[in-house]
């Protein structure tokens, strides 16, 4: 019975709010009821001309200065007419971080051959061996020891320890 009561009286409300605004009228606007007199005198010209200006600006006794720099001269590379001929290689081995890497390059014109290793994270070597004749780089992956994937096994370890309850 209140349910109905309650929505009876939401009903009311909307129906009652859903009327428009009423403003009270607007004030009355007085007009006058005769013609506004119109001046009987007419505005004087005005007398007053402004004079030509005899000023005139002077020419910048300022000059901006000449570069003190010169445009370089058109410079063409040389490229030698040997062909390259190179031996590289480097390592690392750190023992604090696990890194273990290395590559090693030689060159001789055209032919160039090379090989890099490191260690994987699953603990594999990974070695690549690659031979470049001029026509293409052909490379072999090979991989030396097994992966292994250790199973993983949480831990929980709590980092908050409650204080005993205190008696009184």
């Amino acid at each position: 019975m209140s349910l109905k009561v309650v929505v009876l009286a939401c009903v009311a409300v909307v129906a009652l709010c859903d009327k428009a605004p009423v403003y009270a009228p607007l004030p009355p606007v007085y007009v006058p009821s005769y013609d506004a007199p119109k001046p009987a005198y007419h505005a004087p010209e005005p007398a007053y001309h402004a004079p030509e200006p005899a000023y005139h600006a002077p020419e910048p006794a300022y000059h901006a200065p000449e570069p003190a720099y010169h445009a370089p001269k058109h410079y063409e590379p040389e490229y030698p007419d040997v062909p390259p001929k190179y031996n590289y290689n480097y390592g690392v081995a750190d023992g604090y971080s696990g890194a273990n890497f290395g590559h090693s390059e030689s060159r001789d014109g055209y032919k160039t051959e090379g090989s890099y290793t490191v260690d994987l994270p699953d603990g594999r070597k990974q070695i690549v061996k690659y031979v470049d004749n001029g026509d293409g780089l052909v490379a072999e992956v090979t991989y030396e020891g097994e992966a292994q994937y250790p199973e993983y096994k949480p831990e929980y370890k709590p980092t908050y320890k409650p204080a005993p309850p205190a008696y009184v």
